[in-house]
């Protein structure tokens, strides 16, 4: 891949993104809906770690004969509410935590419907204390090197893993 490339070129590039949505992934309409309005690209596909990644399709015009993969390099996995991720923190832990240890590339956790300020005020409905759901996020964070984004409304999460991926990957080409 040429890593120069003119700003109409790079705005053609970015018109190249297909956000890969894991198979696995469910209760995502809202997500589906909006790359649809918006003309972003998906497919549906296997991913080893992670939820949603990218690629650029081929563009023979700037030197790419053959889609580029990004699902090695960085991951969104996301949640819909803090009952669901505390049920993988506590009921779940190894297999949550083992996707985490063998992924290196850049991770992300987005929790939807929910602020940090929620866990504290335990403002969700598994017996998980929040001390110890605090202290898994932070430990995980550390160890792995999660970054985390808490999503009040979750009608933003597209444009926020759209623009994740579109702003990674526009530092790569800058």
């Amino acid at each position: 891949m040429r890593y120069y490339y003119t700003d109409k070129e790079k705005e053609q590039l970015i018109k190249s993104i297909v956000i890969i949505v894991d198979t696995r992934e469910k209760n995502n309409s809202h997500l589906l809906n909006w790359f649809d309005k918006h003309h972003i690209n998906y497919i549906n596909k296997s991913l080893k770690s992670g939820d949603y990644s990218f690629y650029i399709n081929k563009n023979p015009e700037l030197g790419i004969n053959m889609p580029i993969y990004f699902d090695n390099d960085i991951m969104i996995e996301r949640k819909a509410s803090l009952d669901e991720l505390s049920a993988n923190l506590s009921q779940n832990r190894d297999r949550f935590e083992k996707e985490f240890a063998i992924y290196h590339g850049k991770k992300y956790l987005l929790i939807e419907n929910s602020l940090y300020e929620d866990i504290i005020l335990h403002k969700y409905t598994t017996q998980f204390t929040p001390k110890s759901y605090l202290a898994s996020l932070h430990t995980f964070n550390h160890r792995y090197g999660i970054q985390l984004m808490f999503m009040p409304d979750k009608r933003y999460s597209a444009i926020w893993i759209y623009m994740t991926f579109v702003y990674w990957i526009k530092n790569i080409i800058r």
